[in-house]
Parts: C-alpha cells; structure tokens; sequence
C-alpha cells in the first residue's frame, strides 16, 4: 500500500524546511510554500543557496499571523508580518521571470542584509501576483509562487534508499527538498505515474525534478561535501538531456487538505 510518509514546507525559498503532520492546499500547492524569498537590492535578482549557501542554516518558520519569523545563528529572532495590500512592490526576477511584488519593509531588510553580508530585500508573493509555471508542461493557467518551476515535489522514499545505497552512506531527504514523500512504492516508481490521488486530492505529474549543486549541501551545517555526493552519484545513474533527474514535479489540481500517513492511489 501506498502511502504519504512525510510533508515538509519551505515558507522562504532556500531556507530551512518545516516538517509537517498536516498541511492545506491552495492553487499554488502547500499552503506558504515559498513564499517568501531573498533578493539582491539592487538588480532584484532572487538568492538562493547555490550562491549563498549558509542559507542552509536561516529558519523562516510560517507565523499564525500569516507572516515570517527568521531566525539563525548568531541572530536575534525577528518577527515579519505579511505585507499590506497597499506595501511598496519591488521588481524581482526569479530565473527567466520577473514580476513585482511586495517588500516586506526596511526593518525585514535590514535584519537579512546582515544575515547575507550585502544589500538584500526580503519580498512575498500574494496569490494575484502568481507566476504561471514553465511553459510546455501542465496546463496555461498552472501557477507557482517561488519554487524553481512548479508547486510541488514529491520523491519516494525507495528511491532515496537507492540513492543512498549506491553513494555508500545514507543521504537526508532534505538535501532534495521535497514536499512529499512516498513509501510502498519500487524505487522510480514515480518517474511513469501521471496523475495520482493523494485523500481528496488529485494531482498531475508534470516533469521529473532536474537536480543540481545544492544537493551537496548538508542541511544540518550547510557545509558543501567535499566528494560532490549525492549529484556526482545521480550524474552516473540518472542523467538525461536535460540533467540528472530526482524526484517529480506536480500541480494539485484543486485545493484541500493533507495528512502524513494518508493512502495514495495510482490513477494514471
């Protein structure tokens, strides 16, 4: 039988990860799933761990307010709330998007310019102001927030006990940074489902996840492994034309809610 075994959310794009028991969805996947997200002051131009990778190590835990609570070592917890409807937008470009939207304000700007050692804003994304996902895959009006492409990511859980066994040691799911994680299922399983139901909720398989550097970062002390692991192992045994591939990008189609331990029903 299958079933969901793990829920993990990433309120701010490229820092630490939630572990979660049960979640809401919205047309842009988990509810506060990205975002939030760090940019440079002066181009607009989105930061992530690949550039700046002690990122790892900043905690941007979703409040109940709807705002941002940062925190990392060495920093004075800070607590950000959501950004008013008439908040100043800030031009960003976010891989070969750009888009404006609104500014957390100089208090959040100044507490992640420390952090990150140069001028940086720290921008949301209200559902309005939405990016559509990348063209060719899913359908025109598929939306996401700040995630690389599209809303969700789901990888099985055999296929990282896989992964882990050919590299020699075991690997930790967040190094992928998905959203959901399945049991049951034989290693890639995931790669030929096209369409599965996870309780109430459908969901299109859109195009398997490209993986790239930042799977070498440990997420624990955001140090880079020195022998590039897992990617240098992935580049071996799961390449294609367009990069060695781990893991499955979804879109949910329609909103409801999750639960760890929930069945999960192959439709397609």
């Amino acid at each position: 039988m299958l079933r969901l075994s793990a829920l993990y959310r990433y309120p701010l794009k490229s820092g630490k990860g939630e572990i979660l028991q049960q979640i809401g969805l919205d047309k842009l996947g988990l509810d506060g799933d990205r975002r939030w997200m760090l940019v440079d002051e002066a181009s607009g131009r989105f930061l992530t761990q690949r550039a700046v990778a002690k990122m790892s190590q900043l905690s941007a835990l979703w409040n109940a307010a709807g705002g941002l609570t940062l925190s990392a070592p060495g920093h004075a917890p800070i607590d950000i709330a959501l950004p008013a409807s008439e908040a100043e937008l800030r031009g960003v470009t976010i891989w070969r998007d750009t888009l404006r939207v609104p500014d957390a304000g100089d208090a959040a700007g100044a507490w992640v310019s420390e952090f990150i050692g140069k001028p940086t804003r720290l921008v949301q994304v209200p559902l309005d102001r939405a990016r559509t996902t990348q063209a060719g895959y899913g359908k025109d009006d598929d939306q996401v927030a700040f995630a690389d492409g599209f809303p969700l990511l789901l990888i099985g859980q055999a296929s990282l006990d896989d992964l882990s066994e050919k590299v020699g040691r075991p690997m930790e799911m967040l190094r992928f940074r998905p959203n959901l994680v399945i049991e049951g299922a034989d290693a890639f399983a995931e790669d030929g489902w096209k369409r599965i139901r996870i309780g109430e909720v459908e969901f299109r398989v859109v195009k398997p996840c490209s993986r790239c550097i930042l799977t070498t970062i440990d997420p624990q002390t955001g140090e880079r492994n020195a022998d590039r692991e897992p990617f240098a192992t992935l580049q071996k045994y799961r390449s294609e034309a367009d990069g060695a591939m781990f893991g499955q990008n979804l879109v949910n189609d329609g909103n409801g809610r999750l639960e760890v331990g929930m069945p999960v029903t192959i439709l397609e």
